[in-house]
């Protein structure tokens, strides 16, 4: 008998379950369920469903406790993606995801259908997609297989989202060996549509019909959502069918098509969703459980692309650029007839009954008759216990670095892949597509106009697992207020964020730990700076024989800008403009790159962040630029003040004359809520007026010289030197 024929009597015996991450316990709660044993098909969708990537539930109890909610947020987390109103009658729409395990196994089509994947999320709601972002991690770039992650990663994004015609704008890269084994792959992609016609996923209306649109169903992926749930060894070889396989041409003519339906026949259209994690079970169950219906499905409909298809394999098949819809029964042949005019496959294959069963079948035999519920929200949700690290409970003491010349240590930090220039790779991706993109990647956000208004959306991507293991709470809380930071600097408001939520194995109470803690310190944050989660994803199990990553949720966050004469870059624009730092410096060396760079690790406890006073700093800035005070604004983050201004000056090549009153080793402190901003001489004192004392004059631009006088050192260089250094420093890693 082939496996996949097993009967009831035999899963209940040979449990090929466990090879699909469900427990014996989990297999007895969902018979008991259903009042009898499953099926080899009802277990499958089961497996896949109960997922932590489906069901969340490890992660559940903790996203509970994010903020998602103000008075522009007019949809939060549950469904495609999130949206904000930002006036004019239009909404942002955005998500982010990680493809963290795939990327791993296969990384090109790992990346290319991870953006593949979010995209549609986007235009799953109506929204025409205007950018993506990306955050990646990997391990030091002189590793061979690095070396291969990143080149392939870089190539499946730029791949994907050039063949679509969606600008890739911004993002970041980190290195750290934590990541080494498991590579991050987060991708993030902002929408924009009329806030009038937003769409969700459901299927409800006794009679209304489901129709299947897009690519056939293969045997890509199958059970994916099962494959991101568990951790990788050495000893077992990862499961590439697990990886899907992207058509980036067959994607824009689904999005086109989809477009096109919520734009001209929204009337007649009920629910539409992507069929992303588990497939067609996913996105079907979750349209019904939205409505509190019932449905069946045909699966001799489905349009497949390889013979013999089993019921399993078909439902939880994750071939990509596939979409479900609920039409108005009546209207089927005119939903269909625009899908043909794309040329992409459109069948009824079901319908909504009334009731609350989600039935399936297949050769003219019912495969699977179970409550929608048992595969929604009566998945088990569990209440992990929770242990701090020892690490935590017993920290080194504060590190203490020695900086006997720091134009050395400047050298060695912008030459860092941390701190070195990824143009390299960002130049395959095409950033102008659309011909939106007002400020593209290298800044601190990238800025995209909105057509049709005056405004312009800010974006970026930030991570900083250095400091989450050092104090999950805490970081969480940094990583929130650099993204704002870096939104601020560019003249945005920021209005809200996304996550991927990347950590370990969280049935181990130490990395549940860092999950749960890291959760206060995000929702402390976004309270504070009133930017609430309005979609996101978590990917645990980022872990190699046992060991795991840095806990690093990435933020990835958009703001408004209402005036596109205040966009704002980092580079100084001209010579003698008055330098300033908003926001105090202190010595906070524990964390930080110097300390990553001159021991190999990090180590130690990081000072609490003061929430109020980032907010009164971003406000500050924020209010300056507005007033047309600010030519240049960069914030202070990896590396400390003196990267900061060595990245300003290259730009444009223009020069800094400064002069501070402490030891050249602060000029390297990572305290957190700072800026460096340029003012014109003109506005020096209305400058001066707004910032009360609470900005401090360091110098001015100067000619092609960075000149830093500290007090116990002077830090000397040409600019196009530095340059060069930071220019050529992770190519040549790489090579």
């Amino acid at each position: 008998m082939l496996q996949t024929e097993m009967s009831p009597e035999t899963i209940r015996t040979v449990k090929p379950y466990l090879a699909w991450g469900l427990t014996e316990a989990e297999y007895d709660r969902y018979a008991a369920l259903l009042g009898r044993l499953p099926t080899y098909t009802e277990i499958g969708l089961a497996s896949g469903m109960w997922s932590e990537h489906c069901a969340y539930k490890f992660s559940k109890p903790v996203l509970k406790t994010f903020w998602t909610k103000n008075d522009r947020v007019l949809m939060g987390p549950g469904e495609g993606a999130g949206v904000i109103d930002i006036g004019e009658g239009k909404a942002v729409v955005f998500k982010a995801e990680s493809h963290n395990h795939p990327s791993a196994v296969e990384p090109y089509e790992g990346a290319a259908t991870g953006v593949g994947g979010i995209i549609r999320d986007i235009f799953s709601i109506g929204a025409k997609p205007i950018a993506v972002l990306d955050s990646l991690a990997f391990g030091s770039p002189q590793d061979p297989r690095t070396k291969q992650l990143i080149d392939q990663v870089v190539a499946g994004i730029g791949g994907y989202g050039n063949a679509i015609g969606i600008p890739t704008v911004g993002g970041e890269i980190k290195f750290a060996a934590s990541y080494a084994k498991n590579p991050l792959v987060n991708a993030m992609c902002v929408g924009v549509m009329d806030k009038a016609k937003i769409q969700k996923g459901k299927a409800a209306g006794v009679g209304n019909a489901l129709i299947y649109v897009g690519a056939k169903t293969g045997r890509d992926g199958i059970n994916g959502a099962s494959f991101a749930s568990a951790e990788f060894s050495d000893e077992a070889e990862a499961d590439r069918s697990a990886v899907q396989v992207g058509d980036p041409f067959m994607e824009k003519l689904l999005m086109d098509a989809c477009l096109e339906v919520t734009r001209a026949h929204q009337d007649v259209l009920v629910g539409m969703q992507d069929m992303g994690a588990a497939g067609l079970v996913s996105s079907t169950v979750e349209m019904a459980d939205k409505s509190a219906s019932g449905m069946v499905m045909d699966l001799d409909l489905i349009p497949q692309r390889e013979p013999n298809m089993t019921p399993f394999e078909i439902m939880l098949s994750e071939s990509q650029e596939r979409m479900m819809l609920c039409v108005q029964a009546g209207s089927e042949a005119e939903i269909i007839a625009l899908f043909k005019r794309y040329d992409l496959d459109a069948v009824v294959c079901g319908h909504v009954e009334a009731g609350h069963r989600y039935r399936l079948l297949h050769h003219g035999e019912v495969v699977c008759d179970v409550p929608v519920s048992a595969l929604t929200s009566d998945a088990p949700v569990y209440h992990q216990a929770s242990a701090r690290p020892a690490r935590l409970a017993h920290p080194a003491p504060d590190f203490a670095p020695r900086v006997p010349n720091a134009l050395a240590t400047l050298k060695q930090l912008l030459t860092d892949p941390n701190v070195a220039d990824k143009a390299f790779l960002y130049q395959r991706y095409d950033a102008q597509v659309q011909t939106n993109t007002v400020v593209g990647p290298g800044s601190d956000a990238a800025v995209v106009r909105v057509r049709g208004t005056h405004r312009a959306l800010a974006m970026t991507t930030d991570s900083n697992g250095r400091y989450l293991y050092l104090d999950p709470e805490v970081g969480g809380a940094i990583t929130v207020a650099e993204a704002a930071r870096n939104l601020v600097a560019s003249g945005a408001e920021p209005l809200g964020i996304t996550d991927c939520l990347n950590y370990g194995d969280p049935t181990k109470p130490e990395i549940f730990y860092e999950l749960a803690e890291s959760a206060k310190g995000i929702t402390a944050a976004t309270r504070v700076l009133n930017t609430p989660v309005i979609s996101g994803n978590v990917s645990l199990y980022n872990e190699t024989n046992g060991v795991a990553i840095y806990p690093t949720p990435m933020i990835g966050m958009v703001g408004l800008i209402e005036d596109l004469t205040t966009i704002t870059t980092q580079a100084f624009k001209a010579t003698g403009e008055a330098i300033y730092v908003v926001g105090a410096t202190g010595d906070d060396y524990n964390g930080s790159l110097l300390q990553q760079v001159q021991t190999g690790t990090v180590s130690g406890s990081l000072r609490p962040l003061d929430l109020e006073a980032e907010k009164a700093t971003q406000a500050l800035v924020l209010q300056a630029i507005r007033r047309h005070l600010v030519t240049a604004a960069h914030d202070v983050a990896d590396g400390g003040l003196l990267v900061a201004l060595a990245e300003m000056s290259f730009g444009h090549g223009i020069g800094a004359q400064v002069s501070v009153d402490w030891p050249a080793v602060r000029l390297f402190s990572e305290t957190q809520g700072r800026f460096v901003v340029t003012v014109p001489a003109a506005a020096q004192a209305a400058f001066e007026a707004l910032t009360e004392g609470r900005a401090q004059r360091l110098g001015e631009t100067a000619d092609a010289m960075l000149t830093v006088y500290a007090q116990d050192q002077v830090i000397q260089a040409p600019v196009q030197a530095l340059k060069a250094l930071n220019e050529e420093a992770l190519q040549c890693q790489l090579k």
